[in-house]
This record gives structure tokens, sequence and C-alpha cells, in this order.
């Protein structure tokens, strides 16, 4: 009986393709070194069979594993080849992890394409643990289900992208997991903020309120005959009360721009309606600052926002009037680069280089000393970096200590000049004062703000009727239509000031002249009152703007529309 190792050997030579040819070495000499050559090659490849890194095994579909190399031995914890040599019903108990059905499908497979490559799947090792491998099996179609396979174990390459894999995994989970909680953090801020904002926005209607009742108080103390010292302290409680207006009107600006409650309305204006009214404002705080103001105004158009630019150039021109202490301020404008550059100089002290960096940031005011006379808390050019990033406009600066600074910024150019507008009511001097005797009907929710008007406009001559609603409007009229109305624009259980002044007007039949008042600084409420086509002054009221507005309606030159930013 032939001993397992001469099958072993038997199969080892038939995989190399060598047989038995030493009862033809003597009757066939020229055959010798041939033969001798041939037991060489076999040798090499014997070698290479049993000192190979992969495993290398033949089997037989229909028998089972016939020879293995101690490579495969070794990848499978066997001590011999000889241990991993399984009859073809063993092999999915000892080594196939997949079992019988894997068996089945790898000879199927084999039976169609007579080769299988990269086959990955688990092997059983000889204590029971698995390994991963990868497989090239080939059927050798001249020699009955004869097959060849040669495997690498990929264990380690196989558990390191598992691990990899789960890495991934946890990492992935963790990142969900943090994502999570910005998530949430970013949802509780921005609840905090939106109830920041409504807070503030409460707060600030809340704050102008008293304000502009103090502000119709002290405009009618300063309008009095007064002695000195009482005048002295009236112009100081002025001087606080503007202070602390600008300061809230600041904070409110600020909070509407970091929220992006401020949309941008573009249209195309004409550069003089932009900067004469500009001009013209600031004549008279130059000339109270002892400076020149001078203006160069070409005649072009731009496109942009009327009211956000307005806003930009009135803080160049209200910094170039604090910081200068003399000589002049001019505001103009020249081409660049296919843009306008609106610019304003001035005379003053200047910035050093150093600072120049830091006057768009917050609560940064320009320059040192002049306490007395400063204002604000620094958010004005704050303001302007918001304003022109959110219009995408590029704001310049250059300064030099001792001889002034330049503000700028580029504004997109128009190609052609706007349309003719109907012009919002410009108030000009008056022939006389159209003020004294008029009858005039207040409405608000206030009754402080109330009494300070029926004082300062009964001190200009007026006859005042006042009223909170519709009902005591009607009321207080006693059927006597008044010569015009100033009403609040939000009063109490949502009813707007509007809503009484469309009433009052239906009920004695005229299109009576209308000023309407408001605290609300929302875009929303801007463009509601625009649709009214009425003047609009904004809290605290300006006593000398409403003075004149009041005196350009009743002098007969028409309701008008329009909003003026009080």
């Amino acid at each position: 009986m032939p001993k397992p190792s001469d099958d072993q050997h038997q199969a080892l030579a038939q995989l190399l393709g060598f047989g038995s040819h030493s009862a033809r070495k003597s009757h066939y000499p020229e055959l010798v070194a041939r033969l001798e050559e041939l037991e060489g090659e076999r040798n090499r490849y014997k070698w290479l069979f049993e000192h190979a890194v992969h495993g290398i095994f033949q089997a037989s579909i229909h028998e089972g594993i016939r020879a293995a190399n101690p490579a495969l031995a070794r990848m499978l914890n066997y001590d011999t080849p000889e241990e991993a040599l399984w009859a073809l019903t063993d092999l999915s108990h000892h080594l196939f992890i997949g079992g019988e059905e894997e068996l089945r499908q790898i000879r199927h497979i084999l039976s169609q394409q007579h080769g299988l490559f990269g086959y990955e799947t688990r092997l059983r090792r000889k204590d029971g643990s698995a390994i991963y491998v990868i497989m090239n099996l080939l059927l050798k179609p001249d020699e009955d289900g004869l097959v060849e396979g040669f495997v690498a174990d990929v264990t380690e390459r196989k558990l390191a992208q598992l691990r990899l894999l789960q890495l991934n995994e946890e990492l992935e989970q963790r990142v969900a997991e943090r994502t999570c909680e910005l998530r949430e953090a970013r949802d509780a801020a921005e609840a905090a903020n939106l109830s920041k904002d409504k807070y503030l926005a409460a707060a600030s209607h809340d704050l102008l309120q008293p304000l502009n009742a103090a502000r119709l108080l002290i405009s009618t103390l300063r309008e009095r005959q007064l002695p000195q010292n009482e005048l002295h302290l009236v112009e100081r409680a002025h001087q606080a009360l503007e202070g602390a207006e600008d300061l809230l009107t600041d904070l409110l600006d600020i909070s509407k721009l970091d929220q992006a409650a401020i949309k941008p309305d573009i249209d195309i204006y004409s550069l003089d309606d932009v900067l004469l009214p500009l001009v013209s404002e600031f004549q008279s705080v130059a000339a109270a600052a002892g400076l020149q103001l001078k203006h160069y105004i070409p005649r072009v158009a731009i496109k942009t926002d009327f009211r956000l630019l307005t806003r930009i150039l009135r803080n160049f021109l209200s910094n170039a009037c604090r910081y200068t202490d003399q000589g002049c301020v001019l505001v103009g404008a020249r081409m660049r680069a296919g843009a306008l550059r609106i610019e304003v100089w001035d005379t003053g002290r200047g910035i050093p280089e150093e600072e120049l960096g830091s006057i768009f940031l917050e609560f940064n005011q320009l320059g040192i000393g002049r306490s007395a006379k400063r204002s604000g808390v620094g958010l004005g050019l704050a303001i302007v970096d918001r304003i022109a990033s959110m219009l995408g406009y590029q704001v310049l600066v250059r300064s030099k200590p001792g001889r002034g600074s330049v503000f700028s910024i580029d504004v997109p150019l128009a190609e052609a000049m706007p349309r003719e507008r109907v012009a919002a009511p410009v108030v000009v001097p008056q022939l006389g004062d159209p003020l004294p005797g008029r009858r005039l009907l207040v409405i608000d929710n206030e009754e402080s703000i109330l009494l300070s008007m029926a004082v300062l406009l009964e001190q200009w001559g007026c006859t005042v009727v006042t009223a909170t609603d519709e009902q005591s409007a009607v009321t207080a009229l006693d059927g006597i239509a008044p010569d015009a109305i100033l009403a609040d624009y939000h009063l109490d259980r949502g009813l707007t000031g509007w809503d009484v002044v469309l009433a009052v007007r239906a009920r004695f039949n005229q299109a009576l002249p209308v000023v309407m008042i408001t605290a609300d600084r929302s875009d929303q409420c801007r463009q509601q009152l625009q649709g009214c086509g009425v003047p609009v002054l904004n809290k605290p009221v300006k006593p000398g703007k409403m003075r004149s507005v009041l005196s350009h309606l009743l002098a007969g030159n028409g309701n008008g529309g329009g909003q003026d930013s009080g």
C-alpha cells in the first residue's frame, strides 16, 4: 500500500508537470541530458513550492485537496502540509467558513469561467479562528477537475480596513453628535439674538417715547425768555438728550445690520439728489463749528440705496465737522475705474497710521482729547463698515496727522440719468408764520407725549386738540374739522394712527393735511408709511423739522409725500 507521502509526491509531480522517466534513461541516452535539465527544473519548482511566501495547493473538485505547501500549512496553523489535506466532504467543515454553500458557488463559477481571481473569503484555522484571504483558482480543463490555487493572507490588511471603517463610523457619529450640539447651540444663539432684537426693539420704542416727550418740553423751554443761568441748564439738558438719541439710534442700526434685517432697495439717483440735501443739512453744522463747507457735485447718476448711502455720507460729514477745529470740509466726487468715488475731505487733526486699522471697530472713537465736545460712543464708522459690506462698496480712508483726513466710498455708476420723480416736499422758508391760530389734532397713545406736543404747539400759537383713538378724536373735535393732523403710527390694540386719520378724513369729507410720526424704524414700517403719501417724522421728533413741515403743509403747498428721517 502506498504511503501518504508517496501520494503527496506523486500529486506534487503532477502539479509540476513531471512524470517518472527513469525506465527510459538507459534506453534513450540522447534524453539523459534533457531529463537532467527537467529534473533540475522540477527541483527548482519544488523548492519554490515549498518555500513560497503565499499558500499553494492542488485540489480536485471531486475529491478534495491533494497537495499543499508549507506556507499554506503555516497560514492555517498546522504543523505539516499533510494536515491540510482534506477530502471534499471535509472542506466545508475544516476550511471554508462559508461551508458547503460556498463550495457549491466556487465549483459553479469554475465550471463556467475555468478561473476565479481575486476571490476574497475567510478560511478556518486549526484553532477554529478565521483569517481573511485572497485566492486565485485555476481549473485545468485537460485534467478532469484539477484545480490549482494560490492563497494570500490579508487578515492584517482586512482588519486594518475594518478598524478604519469602524473609526470612520465612530468619527462620523462624533461629528454628527458635535454637529447636533453646534446646531442646538446655534439655534439657542439665534433664539437669544431674536429675543434680544425683540427686546431691543421694544425697549428702544419705550425709550424713544419719554425721550420724545422730553425733547418737546426742552424745546418749549429753549424758545422761552429765561434767565441766563436757567437757559444754560436747558441747553445742557438739550445736548444730553441729543447724545442719548444718537446713541439709541446707532444701537438700533447696529442691531438691524447684524441681523440682516435691512434689505437694500437699489435704484438710480442723480448725484445731486443725494448730496445737495446733505450739504444743506450740514451748512449750519459747519458754520456753528466755525468751518466752511464746500462741495463739488458732477452731473452723474448712481445706482444705490438712497437711504443707506445717505447714512454713510452723513456719518463722514458728521465726523469731519466734529473733528476739525478750523479750516473747511469738502464733499465731492470723481470717476475711478468705472465707479464714482464720493469723498469727504477735512482739515482736521488727522488720524495716526497705527490707528487706521481700528477706526471701524465698535465703540472706537477717533482721536483723543476734546472729550467735553465729543458725543456718541464710536458706533458711527462701525455702522458705515456694515452698510458698505452689505452693499458691496469699498470704503477707503487716507489721513495725515495735523493736516486732515479723506473718507471715501466707491459707488456704481448708472448708465443713464433717472426718470423724473415726484418730488418729496421740500421745506422752504414761508412768508409769515402760518401756524398761529391753526387748529391741530394730535393723536398718540402716550399721555406724556400729548401733553408735550400740546405745550409746544400752543407756544407756537396753535389750538391743540388731543386724542388717543378714533372715538376720542371725534369727541374732542366736536364736529369741527382740524387744519392738520399729527398722528403717531402705532396706537393701542393694534390700531394705527393712519386708521384714525382715514376715519377723520371720511367724517369731514376732506383730504386734511397729515404728518405721521413714529418710533418704529423698521423697513416694514417705512414701506407701510411710504404708501400713505404723507410726510413722516421719526421719534424723537426734532421740533424745528416739525415746525417746518407743518408750516409747509399749512401754507397751502399740498400734502406731498415721502419720509423724513427726523
